[in-house]
């Protein structure tokens, strides 16, 4: 996947999430649909950008061939993201919203929930179809 392709996976993968993500958990958390809003764009700006850096890495460590990857390495993809981004978000949405860290932690568990099994299905889905592929090829020749 060369660099073009990588940042439309990742907006597409972000824009999905957020689409999903924000009215569901504004509803939830009884917060502000502005605020939710806010912290659904930092984290999305904060994601594609580990994204992008996170699957570099990740092809270079299991190689290239994302058509032949195993259920295991799919889920250790997505554990492995995942984990990295808690690391920052947690404090980051615990400040913003005022919640405590447990709160947060609640909030981020659902979410992460959410993201695990959205991760794996859209990555997935999108070494199947290659859409990038599809609709943009005729475009590069």
């Amino acid at each position: 996947m060369q660099g073009k392709e990588r940042v439309f996976q990742a907006i597409t993968f972000e824009l999905l999430a957020m689409a999903l993500i924000v009215p569901t958990s504004a509803l939830m958390m009884k917060q502000e649909a502005s605020d939710m809003l806010v912290v659904s764009i930092g984290l999305s700006l904060f994601a594609m950008l580990w994204n992008y850096i996170y699957n570099v890495w990740f092809d270079k460590i299991v190689g290239p061939n994302r058509i032949e990857r195993t259920l295991l390495i799919r889920i250790m993809h997505a554990l492995c993201f995942e984990g990295g981004m808690l690391l920052v978000t947690i404090p980051l949405v615990s400040w913003y919203l005022s919640l405590s860290l447990i709160d947060t932690l609640i909030l981020e568990a659902g979410v992460l929930i959410f993201i695990l099994i959205y991760t794996a299905v859209f990555n997935w889905l999108y070494d199947i179809y290659q859409p990038y592929q599809k609709w943009f090829a005729n475009f590069a020749q």
